[in-house]
């Protein structure tokens, strides 16, 4: 029987996945020539920036045979900047593959990929790569493997060798119960452990000279399980892309039953998502034709036209995709990375997100056109946010780093025919608030009449939004309230110190109420987002700045000015860890203090430094009170998200200021808090 596993191929940048994709793909047969990174042919670099760069921007499948193992590999970025691409990925794999630099160690974005695939769950192995390098040293590397990572990394290139069998058996009962009645350990019972992520198969060698390739197959074979998938269709969309003749395509692994073309799938549309902002969206088209649910959801159905099944850039079409299967449909307009499909209703939240804005300066290029192709790229890339400043009249993107930024650039010429430049970018700052807090909405201008009242209150750091609704039916009806946990979902609601979106914090409807002939479900908009801004008002708030982890790795002499600066950026670190003439610093630092520092430390190091970023969490503001200042955000001001109400009198609507609005109001409030 054909056993079918998909497998992810993780590492650093300059590792060497790509390279061993390849190696993997012409041991398999699966290619009759070899192409190099270097050299711009590699077969998994299908892009031409990515032939350019000579780096993986976009991940992308490919498939091989290897005796009876259907093996779907799926190549990801391995730069930092593109590390959302490679997440994305994770929720559809059935295994990873782990490679390391022999030459390098375990560089910091290679811990945050080991936490990552825990996070998901991915059984893992590891290939440790470069072993014909002159500075290679596979024991130091798999011994850091064991300290860092888990005890149970085992090199398993020549087999699960005599002297590491007793360990294993510790590892389960049953395996122990085999071990002592036959004096071995079964591949099942190790294909077992791998799945239950308790033993990590380690692999040795040179993917440039096809050294431990077919070792690494054979264990691929050996040590993996084909997975059980249910009757019931399933599936999860992992990555959004277009084709060169500008089809939408929806990569997606079917988790369950089977995918026929031409089947009609349930798809959700989010009010919150960007181009619901965006009149004539698809997002209106479906406003009062589908049916509104919880959390401004939107349900519809779309036909699924075609599905491609591909293999690095070529691609074959099938009638139906069955369990396991990672194909592309095409015929999908609403689909987003991550979402579920069928009986996977969970959508699933990223970890890793943007931290850095820039303002994008196009001298000749409409701006509606430039938005529009800036909406084609974030429907690519979720974690690539686009939107329109209206007050600055400028389009504003958040984005991970430096080199996603250049790829952007060099995309939008390439594909649309557009060149923009960036000005400097700013830090992407978060409010939260301390303690709870009521908010209240008022809209009645003339033949118009809603009001609303909401809890805010602060919920643990990293949880981000989430709304509820503790209003009785006989207060205010269901359809009313559904309206309204709309409204507060479909919009990315600000802050009142710098004007950053809010986070941390759950939003409850407490209170409302409607008119039997003048309310329309506009005016339940208006005041919903009137009762958001006026809690926010009367709040204590507090400022998010986002904070990098880091490794810094630098000559022995350079140890003082490293840690000096660092102190100096208000970060903090762990005792510092010798390995040779250089050593190493890990911790935490705001991002804002540590943006161009990789720059200083090439400088001062002669190029013998090396300082490896990437997000960790947001943390209160280290100096909240001068950075508000100098924003200068004024949010009684900023006319698109006003805290004041409106009220009705003598025929005539008039505002009411946000902190008069309780003298006003027609429902009691103050009892919740």
């Amino acid at each position: 029987m054909v056993k079918r596993i998909v497998v992810g191929m993780l590492a650093h940048v300059d590792a060497g996945k790509t390279t061993l994709s390849e190696a993997m793909l012409y041991r398999g047969g699966g290619i009759r020539r070899l192409g190099r990174v270097d050299h711009g042919d590699a077969h998994l670099d299908t892009n031409e920036l990515e032939r350019q760069r000579g780096i993986t921007i976009f991940s992308k499948p490919v498939r091989l045979t290897y005796r009876d193992v259907d093996l779907t590999l799926i190549d990801t970025p391995g730069h930092v900047d593109f590390s959302a691409e490679m997440e994305r990925v994770l929720s559809v794999l059935d295994y990873a593959l782990l490679v390391v630099d022999a030459t390098a160690g375990l560089e910091g974005y290679v811990d945050t990929l080991w936490r990552l695939l825990a996070r998901y769950g991915v059984p893992t192995f590891i290939f440790i790569n470069k072993l014909d390098a002159p500075a290679a040293d596979a024991a130091r590397v798999l011994e850091s493997c064991k300290q860092r990572w888990s005890l149970d990394c085992l090199d398993l290139s020549r087999g699960l060798e005599h002297g590491d069998m007793e360990d294993v058996a510790l590892l389960d009962e049953d395996v122990m119960d085999e071990y002592l009645k036959t004096g071995g350990i079964s591949d099942e019972s190790l294909a077992r452990l791998v799945a239950d992520r308790r033993l990590f198969p380690c692999f040795l060698g040179s993917a440039l000279r096809l050294d431990g390739v077919d070792a690494l197959l054979e264990g691929l074979e050996r040590y993996t399980l084909s997975p059980v998938y249910g009757k019931q269709f399933g599936a999860r969309v992992f990555k959004v892309s277009h084709d060169d003749k500008g089809a939408r395509l929806t990569w997606l692994k079917v988790t369950g039953g089977g995918l026929p073309v031409k089947s009609s799938l349930a798809t959700e549309f989010r009010h919150g998502d960007e181009a619901s902002k965006e009149s004539g969206s698809v997002a209106e088209v479906y406003r009062t034709a589908g049916d509104i649910g919880k959390n401004g959801r939107v349900e519809t159905r779309e036909t699924v036209d075609q599905l491609r099944v591909y293999s690095g850039d070529s691609y074959r079409l099938t009638d139906c995709a069955q369990a396991g299967s990672i194909v592309a449909a095409t015929g999908l307009d609403l689909t987003r990375p991550g979402q579920g499909l069928g009986c996977e209703r969970k959508d699933l939240t990223p970890v890793l997100e943007p931290v850095l804005s820039y303002a994008v300066e196009a001298e000749g290029v409409d701006p509606h056109h430039l938005l529009s192709a800036l909406r084609i790229l974030e429907d690519e890339d979720p974690l690539l946010h686009v939107a329109w400043q209206e007050q600055l009249q400028e389009i504003h993107l958040r984005i991970m780093g430096q080199v996603q930024l250049e790829v952007i650039q060099e995309e939008l010429e390439r594909r649309f025919g557009m060149q923009v430049s960036f000005s400097q970018g700013g830090i992407l700052y978060r409010e939260t608030i301390a303690a709870p807090v009521e908010g209240v909405g008022h809209f009645e201008p003339l033949r118009h009449y809603a009001e609303v009242h909401l809890l805010l209150e602060p919920t643990e750091p990293g949880s981000g939004l989430s709304f509820a609704s503790t209003c009785s039916l006989d207060r205010l009806d269901g359809n009313w309230q559904r309206l309204i946990m709309t409204h507060l979902a479909e919009k990315e609601h600000v802050g009142v110190l710098t004007g950053s979106p809010i986070t941390d914090m759950r939003i409850t409807l407490l209170d409302g109420r409607g008119h039997i002939k003048h309310t329309e479900g506009g005016d339940f908009r208006q005041a919903t987002y009137r009762a958001v801004r006026q809690g926010l008002m009367k709040a204590h708030n507090i400022l998010l700045e986002p904070w990098y982890h880091f490794r810094l790795t630098v000559p022995q002499k350079n140890l003082g000015r490293a840690m000096s600066d660092i102190y100096r950026m208000k970060g903090s670190f762990s005792e510092p860890q010798a390995d040779g003439d250089t050593v190493e610093l890990e911790g935490d630092a705001p991002v804002s203090q540590m943006r161009d520092y990789a720059i200083q430390v090439s400088t001062y190091t002669h190029g013998r430094g090396h300082l490896t970023c990437f997000f960790n969490r947001y943390r209160p503001c280290h100096d909240q009170d001068a950075l508000v200042d100098s924003i200068g955000y004024d949010p009684e001001s900023d006319l698109e998200n006003t805290p004041d109400s409106v009220f009705c009198a003598h025929g005539a609507g008039y505002a009411v200021k946000w902190n008069k609005v309780e003298d006003f109001m027609h429902l009691p409030g103050g009892q919740y808090i």
